[in-house]
């Protein structure tokens, strides 16, 4: 099984702790495609490693309906409506911080800042073409935090 968070801010200690850059999966319980990914993709050996090894995964289920406590509700200007659960709150974090809302939408950011390192991706089944997005953000993260 992977290493996973499913809070933010907890990834983001661990993945400062371990100097590994953090990799955010924007999902969902209902999302078939995430589903699709993880048994297709994520499974392979070589994906696997990096998500292992080289990565911080932290999943943020936007279909999460966990209600918030009545202090962390608010009402969300971009999705113009309420944020009362755990998923909304994911969902208008991602519209928010990435201006889309579809998942899966994976992104690659330092600990300094939500700015992602490399282009972000989403659903394809091209195995390789993950293995390079992963290793290209990895990269990035590794001369960043040198420089």
């Amino acid at each position: 099984a992977l290493n996973c968070f499913d809070d933010l801010e907890e990834g983001l200690a661990y993945a400062r702790s371990v100097q590994k850059p953090v990799m955010l999966d924007f999902t969902g319980w209902g999302c078939v495609n995430c589903r699709k990914m993880e048994e297709q993709v994520w499974s392979d050996p070589r994906v696997l490693q990096r998500l292992r090894e080289k990565v911080v995964l932290v999943s943020l289920y936007v279909d999460e309906r966990v209600k918030l406590p009545v202090e962390e509700q608010y009402y969300s200007e971009v999705l113009k409506s309420q944020v009362k659960t755990i998923g909304n709150k994911w969902s208008a974090f991602q519209a928010e911080n990435y201006r889309t809302n579809s998942q899966p939408y994976y992104v690659l950011i330092g600990h300094e800042d939500l700015r992602p390192l490399n282009e972000p991706t989403a659903y394809d089944p091209d195995i390789q073409l993950f293995v390079d997005w992963l290793d290209d953000g990895v990269a990035a993260f590794q001369s960043e935090s040198q420089g």
